[in-house]
């Protein structure tokens, strides 16, 4: 299991007869947050209250999850869950309910196999009931969560998590691959960020000497019709203190890491979406600064995409 940066826990739970699941990011107390959606066929829930300039900058929670437009039901479930604790902004006194904010990404994996004939009852709010009731200050990678029914270009998908640090301040990827593209460099079992892998992550696997880049023939570009069939999403959790507007930056320089670790990325048929938290209060005031940390978190996204794909395998 992975460590997460203080002040966070994850949840995680799958069905394996639907082979789909569910993940959701719990932070100790309400996270600034923003996001930044790239693909040209992305699922979302509550992102426009995001947005510069609105009334909403903090999130109680962030949910991620298989089954396309029925995985975001599983934001209900959450909703339910924090709602019936107490967690949410109190919009009034009681008996006025608290509203817990949960923006919400979605991936498809509707056409894995699994048994999608559920009715009118998808099983993804249960499913996220159960991640909150799960959730820990570590977590699992690989075929879990909302990476349980991934797959990327035609190998498996799954969920993955890698931290960079930049002097004092961290940043943290919890990344659910399942890209159109290939995160393999064509013909080679050789990742695409193999240059950003730590401490033999990636199982030291290099490219052949002497290889030259040749068409691809492992991505699903020849399955797709229709869009909306993949993504990667995620979030990058830091404990730095950033402003709203700073952590739009960082979602968009975290962007980069999905085109440093597959080919293509950000295609018309996947739903590229990333969250950014903040949650700390080490300084990174300066530009400069924060050209840094979201430049790691690039690289945290391309190896947290990585490994989930070879911790699936």
């Amino acid at each position: 299991m992975i460590d997460l940066l203080p002040g966070y826990k994850i949840g995680q739970a799958q069905d394996a007869r639907v082979k789909t699941g569910v993940t959701i990011i719990l932070p100790d107390n309400p996270a600034i947050a923003s996001v930044d959606v790239r693909g040209g066929g992305p699922g979302t829930r509550e992102i426009s209250a995001l947005q510069d300039g609105g009334l909403i900058e903090q999130v109680h929670a962030l949910m991620l999850s298989g089954g396309s437009v029925y995985g975001l039901a599983a934001a209900d479930g959450a909703t339910a869950w924090l709602g019936g604790k107490g967690i949410g902004y109190a919009p009034g006194p009681a008996p006025i309910p608290v509203s817990p904010i949960v923006p919400s990404a979605i991936l498809f994996d509707n056409a894995n196999g699994g048994d999608k004939d559920w009715g009118q009852t998808p099983p993804f709010r249960d499913l996220a009931i159960s991640a909150c009731e799960a959730a820990e200050a570590s977590a699992n990678e690989g075929s879990v969560g909302a990476g349980y029914g991934a797959t990327a270009g035609l190998y498996p998908g799954g969920l993955g998590i890698a931290t960079e640090r930049v002097e004092n301040i961290s940043v943290q990827a919890v990344i659910a691959a399942n890209p159109v593209g290939s995160p393999f460099m064509p013909g080679t079992n050789c990742p695409w960020a193999w240059v950003y892998e730590r401490d033999g992550e990636f199982g030291s696997r290099r490219p052949p000497e002497g290889y030259r880049w040749s068409d691809p023939q492992d991505t699903k570009l020849a399955f797709l019709k229709a869009a909306g069939q993949s993504t990667v999403i995620g979030a990058i959790m830091t404990d730095a203190a950033l402003t709203q507007k700073q952590l739009k930056r960082l979602a968009i320089m975290a962007q980069d890491g999905i085109a440093m670790a597959v080919q293509p990325a950000h295609t018309p048929l996947d739903g590229d979406t990333l969250f950014a938290l903040s949650l700390g209060d080490k300084s990174c005031e300066r530009p400069i600064d924060l050209a840094a940390l979201g430049a790691a978190a690039a690289r945290a996204v391309a190896r947290a995409l990585t490994r989930g794909v070879l911790l699936a395998l």
